[in-house]
């Protein structure tokens, strides 16, 4: 009965760490305890899709991908695969080579554009402004790795520009966003969301710059520092979202999703297309005036 009361960590003997910062058993255990919760996250928004009211599972289906993409990523780092050997570039102390994990990476391009999609469609705002702020994560993240993978100190030109396209969408998200999220009557439910994920993306350039730039903490406590961060933006968004839009109005806000793609349940008004319709309407000539 052994195996019931004890389960050994042997992750890191059949996938052995390499270099002189690497992947310890104790920082392991907690990357499997990450997997567990976007696991059991993924499992309970997947499962909660079934019982929500057709036409309102947008959010569901959104971050069961991004719930499912973390179980898979945190997966890899913790079974020690996805990362590459490279040199560090500062605080020598702390050895010559570390093991770099770009699984993260690869779950933040798919992470920071879910949560920023859920924030534009509920915000109502227009199209291409979801879509230029989800460029700007991509930028902001692929500039990161990028500076990971720079071993002088020309890394920090990158994490420049790459902090500058996250501002670029902290101001999009916290002006336009909530802007928009007014009009549409959602602005105290938009504020809490946006809120807290601007707290936290603000963390992320103060984590990369300890961790993959600055190597001023050790790997283990560098998979604390984002696997805390990774739960709070995904694992809990997830339940706001759901929680939050139990009381939402998706005909309203135009996001209740039918056979038909997205079809607002309710009429809005829409001046700008009554502005370009009058023309045309005075121009098409009446049945008497034809005759």
């Amino acid at each position: 009965m052994a195996f019931l009361t004890a389960r050994v960590n042997d992750a890191l003997e059949i996938n052995p760490p390499e270099g002189d910062q690497y992947l310890t058993v104790n920082g392991s255990n907690w990357l499997w305890t990450v997997t567990a919760v976007y696991v059991v996250s993924f499992l309970a928004i997947y499962g909660l899709s079934f019982i929500a009211p057709k036409g309102e599972k947008f959010f569901h289906y959104l971050f069961t991908v991004a719930n499912l993409v973390g179980a898979i990523t945190y997966y890899a780092q913790a079974s020690d695969l996805a990362w590459s050997l490279v040199d560090t570039t500062n605080s020598f102390y702390n050895g010559a080579t570390y093991q770099l994990f770009f699984a993260k990476y690869i779950l933040w391009v798919v992470s920071f554009p879910t949560a920023i999609l859920a924030l534009g469609v509920l915000s109502g705002v227009a199209w291409t402004t979801i879509i230029f702020n989800i460029f700007l994560a991509w930028t902001w993240i692929i500039g990161y790795l990028v500076a990971a993978y720079t071993e002088t100190s020309y890394k920090w030109g990158f994490f420049g520009f790459a902090t500058a396209a996250y501002i670029f969408l902290a101001v999009s998200t916290l002006a336009d966003g909530l802007k928009s999220a007014t009009r549409v009557g959602v602005r105290g439910d938009y504020l809490k969301l946006a809120g807290w994920l601007n707290l936290l993306w603000i963390l992320y350039p103060i984590a990369w710059g300890l961790t993959d730039g600055g190597n001023r903490i050790k790997l283990t406590s560098s998979f604390i520092f984002f696997g805390i961060l990774d739960v709070l933006m995904i694992p809990v968004l997830t339940f706001a979202v759901v929680v939050l839009s139990r009381k939402w109005d998706f005909g309203k806000l135009n996001i209740a999703f039918t056979q038909y793609g997205r079809v607002a349940k309710t009429e809005g008004v829409f001046p700008e297309k009554e502005v370009l319709a009058t023309p045309a309407a005075a121009a098409a000539p009446t049945g008497e005036q034809a005759a």
